[in-house]
């Protein structure tokens, strides 16, 4: 992501379901960075020489959640704040998370932690590094053996610990759904006989070495992909960012469609696209892009909400693009045991769908809202590849590396080695120790919310595993749906964006993934296409009304308002809702996640992207109802990727066209 301004960065605070982090100085912030430059550059090493797996995570989450409660604020009353701050000299005033001050009230002095915020700190390190001095006799306490008292009171404070943490960086709700499942887990015993999702109760020492001692815990997939996959890729766009690739993605966008009417949102989407590449959120991207790209909307002739709704599927379409997908897709890589590569084949055709989608609304909406084109003062686009078209060689490189068999790990650390080296071609951005140093700690200090949610994350996977809960789950839901699959997974597409309303991507991803993804596989789905739904309908959650938080920020970004802002991101976003059902409930949508015959991939990704058209004919405001309904049916047809739905579809689709050129031509007699 690109360095955000004042103004930016308090909208990304205001509406991404992270938290803002306390604005450091002196002494303490140089030593935030320090730990945090450290923590990167171990990171970079254990990719070349590994350790034990559990010792890995321990290692990282030591380093990482210490720092969680240094930088992020605790949000307590203000009462308890200032007795908590009396004479530090920092302002008690400080909001709590989540209030929003008039920016006059605003302290402009930088926070200190308080002394409890120390506290928490050395307790996180101290109970995640106590394993590590002895770990072989703490693996086989573990295994089998009867926890000591130490060790179940260091899991019940790291529990602790990491509620708060996550309480911190995401907000309540995840908080909340933790403690649930804890409950759940200690008192399930308590719960009727005759319910489905009862079991015998699990007392404390149970549940602290399930969570603290394994693998299946708070060390287990989501750390591992947080500890492995997502630090490096946070390492990655740092370096991109410093060595000045973020305002190259943007020139070169604006440079390459400069002459039709649809060429400022074509360049929106595709600077969006391409700064997707250096940040993992789909609220940052749209606000780093809305703050350039508003004002040339706005010029061109869009209205507010129009122009917010194409921000806003911009934004979120940096989540759902290759070569860096969000968090998410790291852990389907764990889940299925592919190479993260594979994952990047699987999101390729959607892809191609979703910004076909986009770039056909905003057809149709340059003719509907009469907009122009823009000059703006940017090198031509050959100049710019010329001079820094360098840029994209690192990103190649991760494909090219992946396909050669390295490792996604290695892959990314040598393609930020190239990113770094290729710097010194630009004075300006030329990244010496400096500049290294400040990647190394931004990246490591972006990776903290994740970090804390992957954890935390860790007590639903692993409660469900020691209490058969997803399992007795899927069983209610196909029940519910009385065994049809198409029930069942409209179910489960609601069931995720509900759940992604209330927490963040990956966390709806993963509660999702072990509760709903056993469902669908009851039914016959594969786990690639059940991963990969999944995936999409937790990303959209970010675009899907009422909370919609993308939408919400670009709507702050061009004056809107915020709800027709909402809508008209679901428009441009409708084929990124409506694909992924043809990788469930068709044989021939494995095609869409490129699986099969190429003949069969090649002709089922046509078949596609006529739908998509139809959807956006059926979504556009140029045809009349009529035409408009019966392109809708036709998209439903054709996404069923079967024969006979294929040719009906073509013919509906074929008598809405007819239908409109007869009534366009009665409104226009020649």
């Amino acid at each position: 992501m690109t360095e955000l301004s004042a103004r930016e960065a308090e909208l990304v605070s205001a509406h991404e379901q992270e938290r803002p982090a306390r604005e450091l100085s002196g002494g303490l912030r140089l030593g935030v960075w320090i730990v945090g430059g450290l923590l990167s550059a171990y990171s970079l090493v254990v990719v070349f020489w590994p350790i034990e797996a559990i010792q890995h995570r321990m290692t990282f989450l030591a380093a990482a959640l210490p720092l969680v409660f240094l930088c992020y604020r605790s949000g307590v009353p203000p009462l308890v704040r200032r007795l908590l701050r009396r004479g530090t000299g920092t302002a008690a005033e400080q909001p709590a998370a989540g209030e929003q001050p008039a920016a006059a009230e605003r302290p402009a002095v930088a926070e200190r932690p308080s002394v409890a915020d120390w506290v928490l700190a050395a307790v996180a390190l101290a109970v995640l590094v106590y394993p590590l001095f002895d770990f072989e006799a703490f693996r086989e306490r573990g295994s089998g053996a009867a926890l000591t008292s130490v060790d179940i009171v260091a899991g019940l404070a790291l529990t602790v610990l990491l509620l708060e943490a996550v309480r911190r960086t995401v907000g309540w709700s995840l908080t909340i759904i933790c403690v649930i499942f804890l409950i759940y887990a200690y008192y399930g015993s308590y719960l009727p006989i005759n319910w489905t999702i009862g079991h015998r109760g699990f007392d404390l020492e149970q549940i602290v070495s399930q969570l603290y001692t394994g693998t299946e815990g708070f060390f287990g997939v989501p750390m591992q992909v947080a500890a492995s996959y997502i630090i490096l890729f946070t390492i990655y766009g740092a370096v991109l960012d410093y060595s000045g690739a973020s305002r190259f993605f943007i020139d070169l966008s604006f440079a390459a469609f400069r002459k039709s009417r649809a060429a400022p949102g074509r360049t929106v989407t595709t600077a969006g696209f391409l700064l997707g590449t250096v940040s993992g959120s789909g609220v940052a991207t749209t606000v780093s892009l809305g703050s350039v790209a508003w004002p040339v909307l706005r010029r061109a002739g869009y209205p507010k909400e129009p122009a917010g709704g194409i921000l806003a599927a911009g934004g979120i379409g940096a989540i759902l693009s290759p070569p860096t997908l969000g968090a998410a897709a790291f852990i389907i890589a764990e889940y299925l045991q592919v190479s993260y590569l594979q994952v990047l084949l699987y999101a390729t055709i959607p892809t191609i769908l979703y910004y076909l989608g986009i770039f056909l609304a905003i057809e149709i909406d340059s003719r509907r809202f009469s907009t122009h084109a823009v000059e703006v003062d940017t090198p031509k686009a050959g100049r710019l590849l010329l001079r820094f078209g360098y840029h994209f060689s690192s990103l190649i490189l991760i494909i090219v590396l992946m396909a050669l068999d390295r490792s996604a790990f290695q892959a990314v650390v040598i393609a930020t080695g190239i990113a770094f080296a290729l710097s010194f071609l630009d004075p300006e951005h030329r990244m010496g120790p400096k500049r290294v140093a400040q990647a190394l700690a931004k990246g490591a200090l972006e990776v903290l919310p994740v970090t804390a949610v992957c954890a935390a994350a860790g007590i639903i996977v692993g409660i469900i595993t020691q209490t058969g809960l997803g399992l007795n789950l899927a069983d209610i839901i196909v029940d519910l749906a009385a065994g049809n699959l198409i029930l069942t997974t409209v179910l489960s597409g609601v069931a995720v964006m509900l759940l992604g309303l209330a927490v963040p991507v990956t966390a709806s991803f993963i509660i999702a993934a072990v509760i709903i993804g056993p469902a669908l596989f009851a039914l016959g789905v594969t786990k690639a296409e059940a991963y990969m739904f999944v995936f999409y309908y937790a990303v959209l959650s970010e675009v899907s009304p009422p909370t919609a938080l993308s939408a919400v920020a670009a709507a702050a970004i061009t004056g809107g308002n915020t709800y027709r802002t909402m809508m008209m991101t679901w428009r441009y976003t409708l084929p990124a809702f409506l694909v992924p059902f043809a990788f469930v409930l068709t044989p021939n949508g494995q095609a869409l996640l490129g699986q099969g015959p190429i003949g069969t991939v090649l002709l089922m990704t046509a078949v596609s992207a006529i739908a998509v058209a139809a959807l956006a004919m059926a979504t556009g405001g140029l045809t009349g109802r009529p035409e408009r309904v019966l392109a809708a049916v036709a998209a439903v047809l054709l996404l069923f990727l079967e024969p006979v739905p294929i040719i009906a579809g073509l013919a509906v689709l074929a008598v809405a066209a007819a239908v409109h050129l007869v009534r366009r031509r009665r409104r226009n007699p020649a």
